[in-house]
């Protein structure tokens, strides 16, 4: 084996210790609340919420972040002609010509096309290349060594509900080991290895559920401005300079945008969003459906579905849906 392939691997296997940490708390947790501790009127609740965060939480690990298309990748001939080009102005003038044909309204600072020249392609909107994982990911939130996967359009939802689960599921723990962490503290509770567990699990659930709650609060937040972490940072450019709200359509169509329009979904980490994660819908850029149409199917690209947007007293409003198929 290469050096470099072993140190590759190496690097690869320390990305899991964060989720090996993980997973031992809440085993140690588990065997503190219901073999220790065994409070039994509360372990109906305690197991539903377990499961349903630990659901959540592999689900945001094992799924594989999107990625763009081929229909973003330079066509042969305008890809010999980019790698032989030195001129950094003419290279931007072949993916300028590239990028007419495809739904790609942001920029780089500059003006320049949003190229990621170690996958090839022009990156769609939203989407940014995650060194970590070697990939362009769409809609790319950031990347969390947390559950060792980038945070991106295909699970993101999935990301949402393992905070909200953990949350609650840390308030459980809170809620029902309160009574018996006052017995400690008063001495009241028999003198057995038991004591240390109800004391470390007060305090470690306490301690989790501040940090999960703020940061679930922040991306409950961003959902509804339906921005990334990454745009909150470092603001979308388009044509007309930046926006950090140049993809908001308003909380509700914001919200569902992530969750979908089926309520039943949104508490099941199940994916259940709108849109196919490569073309949003904007409020700055309109959009003829006619072209839209032609162009998507002649670059082989799928778009669920792409509201177009129309300029009525200075307001923009969706005034058509199309459907596209490859």
């Amino acid at each position: 084996m290469a050096p470099h392939q072993a140190l590759r691997c190496c690097k690869r296997a320390i990305n899991w210790v964060p989720v090996l940490f993980v997973n031992l708390v809440v085993g140690w947790s588990y065997y503190a609340y219901v073999v220790e501790l065994c409070v039994c009127n509360y372990l109906v609740v305690f197991h539903a919420f377990l499961m349903m965060f630990l659901w959540s939480y592999w689900k945001t690990i094992w799924s594989t972040p999107a990625s763009p298309s081929q229909a973003f990748s330079l066509p042969r001939m305008e890809k010999e002609l980019y790698e032989r080009e030195e001129r950094a102005e003419m290279q931007q003038e072949i993916l300028k010509k590239v990028a007419r044909t495809l739904p790609v309204y942001t920029r780089m600072p500059d003006g320049a096309i949003r190229y990621c020249k170690p996958c090839q392609l022009i990156k769609p909107d939203r989407c940014h290349h995650c060194s970590t994982c070697e990939r362009c990911v769409l809609k790319m939130d950031h990347h969390c060594p947390w559950v060792n996967n980038c945070i991106g359009f295909s699970n993101y939802k999935f990301f949402i509900l393992f905070l909200t689960y953990a949350s609650l599921h840390c308030l459980v723990i809170c809620a029902t080991v309160t009574q018996y962490f006052i017995k400690f503290w008063t001495k009241k509770l028999p003198d057995t290895h038991a004591k240390f567990h109800i004391l470390f699990l007060f305090f470690v659930a306490a301690l989790f559920f501040i940090s999960i709650v703020s940061l679930l609060s922040y991306h409950l937040w961003l959902v509804g401005k339906n921005r990334t972490t990454i745009e909150t940072f470092s603001a979308a450019v388009f044509t007309s300079g930046r926006d950090k709200s140049g993809f908001s359509l308003g909380c509700s169509r914001n919200m569902t945008e992530v969750f979908g329009d089926r309520a039943k979904y949104w508490i099941l980490p199940v994916f259940s969003g709108q849109g196919d994660g490569q073309s949003f819908v904007t409020r700055l850029v309109h959009i003829d459906p006619e072209q839209a149409n032609s162009v998507l199917q002649h670059n082989g690209k799928r778009c669920v579905r792409l509201v177009s947007l129309k300029q009525n007293n200075g307001v923009f409003r969706p005034f058509c849906v199309v459907n596209f198929t490859p």
